[in-house]
């Protein structure tokens, strides 16, 4: 019997998913993993509350080591190789070494699961010290040494901290957070934790802008009360400094920082699978079938450089999330050991925590994308308590619910609620009415668990689809 070769570049979350999967499922297949960095089976996620302080060491955030992989589940991974060109004719993939060396594989099954990069503005001053993404691990440890340096140095050293010291008890210096996504809220929150004086700027008319209005408010007010300056509508135009990064210019602003955290987005790792052939999709990233195959036969594509399809709209999309990752790269690992595994949809689910404030938003909530799809979109928002109004605890849950107004299915929720009063976990009931297509009057027929601890006898989901459903 001739043993077949499972390549797979890059050695995170879809990589190794897949890797694994494929090995555990027909142990005779031979699996190879290059991977360019020391770190692999990591929780990026993580990195904001590494360097917050909560969680103490990197290799914490590790699922699996390099180690376990290897003599455990007999995968020959190959850290420290980067994968500079792929040749479908020869069914070959060449590799250099941390040392210059080449390495020539063969393989008769190849997944490219070659992630996402840190977006990295257009304009002057990005080149600057002190000037982050948050893209590795790597990334990572150098934020958590620049908090380090900074906490252990003086404020009498620095008296001139900024404005906004002078409000907080302690105040380690200005620093700015570009991008009001994801990782500009939760490295807004690390950074303050840490006592410096945090500036943020966002160039849309609200942060979180995937989320709804409703929700979107909610945290620009809470990141204000954490004396967090939010810059809306301000467009960045350059990082100004001689070596080292000392102020943020924006449009009339000029505000002195010490470091600047860029967290602007990603894009899809794409050059080395288009140099191969791979077609991208309209969203820019790697095009695939329901089972992750590109149009290069027995080549594959899972994680954030592909797209996926989209529950609800049923069009592709581009959704670089950690769960995403995971499914499908499992899914490629159990096709190619001889198991065709589509591994699902995706429904652009997430969640994010702010200070002291908890937000989730999934499906379709824009009004235009929804339209493109040919739905008339309705949305309502409501305000219901977490928990039994006479339960000595609890706080308000704001519910945002769209719905598509001939057929009334659900097209998508945001949510948000003080941290630990559900937001999150209450936004998982509206991703199974998006799976499921379900309506609104379907939906507030769902029968959630209650108890006076954990929320109203009515839910806050269920009570926002009795309103829409009244509406429509």
């Amino acid at each position: 019997m001739v043993t077949e070769t499972f390549v797979v570049v890059g050695g995170d979350a879809a990589g190794m998913s897949a890797a694994s999967k494929a090995k555990r499922d027909e142990p005779d297949l031979e699996v190879v993993v290059f991977e360019r960095g020391e770190w692999v089976s990591y929780g990026a996620c993580g990195l904001p509350y590494y360097i917050k302080g909560e969680i103490q060491s990197l290799e914490d955030l590790v699922s699996v080591t390099p180690e376990e992989f290897r003599e455990e589940r007999d995968i020959d991974l190959r850290t420290g190789h980067e994968v500079v060109e792929v040749d479908p004719g020869s069914e070959t993939v060449t590799a250099t070494d941390d040392d210059g060396e080449r390495v020539v594989q063969g393989y008769d099954h190849l997944l490219f699961a070659t992630g996402a990069s840190s977006v990295v503005p257009p304009f002057d001053g990005t080149d600057l010290e002190g000037v982050y993404t948050l893209g590795s691990m790597s990334d990572g440890r150098d934020l958590r040494d620049f908090v380090a340096r900074s906490r252990e140095s003086s404020p009498a050293d620095q008296p001139d901290r900024g404005p906004a010291c002078q409000y907080l008890e302690q105040c380690v210096g200005p620093v700015a957070v570009v991008g009001g996504g994801y990782i500009g809220i939760e490295m807004a929150e690390a950074l303050a934790a840490n006592d410096f004086e945090v500036h943020l700027f966002q160039r849309g008319n609200r942060v979180l802008k995937g989320f709804s209005e409703a929700t979107s408010e909610v945290v620009a007010d809470h990141l204000d009360a954490q004396d967090v300056a939010v810059y809306l509508d301000a467009e960045v135009e350059a990082f100004e400094g001689d070596r080292r990064v000392r102020a943020v210019v924006a449009g009339d602003d000029r505000v002195p920082v010490e470091m600047v955290l860029v967290g602007t987005g990603v894009d899809p790792r794409i050059d080395l699978a288009v140099d191969a052939g791979v077609d991208l999709g309209p969203t820019g990233a790697i095009a695939t079938d329901e089972f992750r195959e590109t149009n290069l036969p027995d080549v594959y594509a899972a994680g954030d450089c592909a797209e996926a399809e989209h529950v609800v709209t049923g069009e592709p999309v581009w959704v670089p999330l950690a769960l995403t990752a995971n499914r499908h790269g499992r899914a490629v690992g159990q096709t190619v050991a001889g198991d065709p595994t589509e591994g699902g949809g995706v429904a652009g689910t997430a969640a994010v925590k702010a200070f002291d404030v908890e937000a989730a938003r999934t499906g379709v909530l824009d009004p235009g994308t929804a339209r493109e799809a040919g739905f008339h979109p309705v949305t309502r928002t409501i305000e219901a308590k977490s928990r039994s109004g006479y339960y000595p605890e609890g706080g308000t849950v704001t519910v945002t619910l769209t719905a598509d107004r001939e057929t009334e299915r659900v097209l998508g929720a945001s949510m948000v609620s003080e941290y630990g009063e559900g937001a999150v976990h209450r936004s998982h009931a509206i991703v199974g009415a998006l799976t499921e297509g379900a309506t609104v009057d379907e939906l507030a027929d769902y029968d959630l668990a209650y108890a006076p601890p954990f929320n109203t006898t009515w839910d806050p989901v269920l009570t926002a689809a009795k309103v829409l459903a009244g509406e429509l």
